[in-house]
């Protein structure tokens, strides 16, 4: 449904993507993760149809965005990150405005009208003028004229950007809802939102891809090897010590306990197989083990990686 090809954009001296490829399937949702001048609007812009590729080839619904951008844009429901709509309209002229600039006519249009306008929430407030709306109900207002056509592509460039908490979870549902029935394309530079609503993540940085894959996929894979986090019921000196000086054991790091137990993080030498190991030396002991899970690499953990500690909220 989405097919970006090797594509680089530059701007004068600037070269603000380079050579960028990924993909997204019919109902898939896709995140852009990334700080801010990565190139993640810079890419949607370019689906949009805002602008050509300077190289690469960029495709919606199997059609080329530069050599037939007309027909590509009707296949496109687009929210920018910064978005006014007209304040002085209310919501249901300008929607109507969004159906007329849409050419959509007679039962199809008033259907359509009806259907975003109960999908995203909007029906209370629809007599109301724009730039009375709080900032989470403009946009809703967003979604619904971007929705309204019924694209088979929907792109959301940072759409909880200035919500807040209570707004950001509502927006959340609206987009996880849409999975499926359309293509969603969804940039951010917030952790948790890709993680939340998102099939799969694609990691900007600079302009290039450093990653792409399920959130808990990419995880996985940046992970070191196995580190457990491990409770124990005995004395931290003579704990640390005995853990420190079993074979499968590359490194231990104590943790603040303020239950009794000695908490402490274990990570495995490679191809070692530590919790049985761990098991055995802790019970022969006679030490009471409180818990022991494994640990994964967050997302968080992740970015900093791939992106040479540059931070997400950058």
């Amino acid at each position: 449904m989405i097919a970006v090809a090797d594509l680089t954009k530059v701007f004068g001296r600037t070269e603000a993507v380079r050579g960028v490829s990924f993909h997204a399937d019919a109902g898939e949702a896709i995140g852009l993760l990334g700080p801010n001048g990565s190139g993640k609007t810079t890419i949607m812009r370019t689906l949009a149809g805002f602008f050509p590729p300077t190289s690469g080839r960029v495709e919606v619904a199997g059609i080329d965005v530069e050599r037939d951008s007309l027909r590509a844009r009707a296949q496109v429901g687009y929210l920018p990150e910064v978005s006014t709509w007209y304040p002085e309209m209310r919501v249901r002229e300008f929607l109507d405005f969004c159906a007329d600039a849409r050419r959509l006519r007679g039962a199809r249009r008033r259907a359509r009208l009806d259907a975003v306008t109960a999908q995203c929430g909007l029906t209370e407030v629809r007599a109301r003028l724009i730039g009375h709306l709080s900032k989470g109900y403009r946009q809703r207002v967003g979604i619904a004229q971007a929705l309204l056509h019924e694209p088979a592509v929907l792109i959301l460039d940072e759409p909880t950007v200035g919500l807040d908490p209570r707004q950001v979870v509502e927006i959340r549902g609206l987009v996880r809802d849409l999975r499926g029935r359309t293509t969603v394309l969804l940039s951010t530079h917030i952790l948790s939102e890709v993680a939340a609503v998102c099939d799969r993540v694609v990691i900007l940085d600079r302009g290039r891809v450093v990653a792409e894959d399920q959130a808990d996929a990419l995880a996985r894979a940046g992970d070191p090897p196995e580190r457990l986090l491990v409770r124990v019921q005995g004395p931290q000196s003579a704990v640390l010590a005995l853990l420190s000086g079993l074979p499968e054991v590359a490194a231990v790091e104590p943790r603040e306990s303020r239950d009794g137990t000695v908490h402490v993080v274990v990570t495995a030498r490679p191809g070692a197989a530590l919790g049985p190991a761990l098991a055995v030396a802790l019970v022969g002991r006679g030490w009471g083990v409180a818990e022991m899970r494994a640990l994964t690499l967050s997302l968080e953990d992740l970015f900093v990686r791939l992106t040479g500690g540059g931070s997400p909220d950058a």
